[in-house]
């Protein structure tokens, strides 16, 4: 059984990407809406999930995992505007037996514009019942902190 870790908030990112701040996510002044952060919370999410050869919603032997959230948060510096491309860092901020809380720091041109975080519990589904929590599988925690040998058990994405 893996051990769960907890890394300190200052840790480097452990991946990057961008995103261009899109019309839909604008309020009447231009400027970002609160909540386009918690969308691209998840979004970054998924594209770390593909980058790591995953994806938040994967099968193995036992049937389907998947990844719900159970806490989101944001907090704001200042404004993004319309087409600003905003650098997004990501990070492990706690790995716990279940659950992940990810930590994402929003900047543009080297200015700070948020910090939010999300938790999600790993859950086997299963259609005839809810989702049900589940200790992280050894071969996604191994992804998680950069190991690839182990190989998950007829892993594909569903």
């Amino acid at each position: 059984m893996t051990r769960p870790t907890k890394r300190p908030t200052s840790a480097a990112p452990l991946f990057q990407t961008t995103r261009r701040v899109e019309f839909r996510d604008t309020d009447a002044a231009g400027i970002m809406h609160f909540s386009a952060f918690f969308n691209l919370m998840e979004q970054v999410e998924h594209e770390f999930f593909r980058h790591l050869g995953m994806s938040v919603l994967t099968r193995d032997d036992e049937g389907a995992i998947s990844w719900p959230r159970v806490s989101a948060s944001c907090d704001y510096q200042s404004a993004a505007r319309f087409e600003d491309v905003l650098d997004v860092a990501l990070q492990i901020v706690r790995r716990g037996e279940k659950s992940v809380t990810y930590g994402f720091v929003f900047s543009h041109a080297d200015r700070p514009v948020a910090t939010g975080q999300l938790t999600t519990v790993c859950c086997r589904l299963d259609s005839a019942a809810p989702p049900r929590s589940i200790p992280i599988p050894d071969w996604i925690v191994d992804k998680f902190e950069g190991r690839t040998k182990r190989k998950p058990p007829r892993a594909k994405r569903c």
